[in-house]
């Protein structure tokens, strides 16, 4: 296991074409850096509507009157 040098009278094992190995190399690039961008967010969809609800409901507090001044009121009978 390793890197060894061939056994005497076997022949050495073919290097890999160097074309294949920049596409293999390119690959693992791209998965790596996809990784790093979503690293953390497992569910990219629940996110997405977790961020939709958060603005529908800012939105509506926007667009809400505000409360009436003094707070709560409290009647004493």
């Amino acid at each position: 296991m390793g890197l060894c040098f061939p056994c005497p009278g076997e022949s050495a094992p073919p290097s890999p074409n160097l074309e294949e190995k920049r596409a293999k190399l390119a690959e693992a690039a791209e998965r790596r850096q996809k990784e790093a961008a979503s690293r953390g967010i497992l569910d990219v969809q629940s996110v997405e509507e977790k961020r939709k609800r958060k603005e529908k409901i800012e939105k509506q507090m926007a667009t809400s009157r505000p409360p009436p001044e003094g707070g709560l009121r409290w009647t004493v009978s």
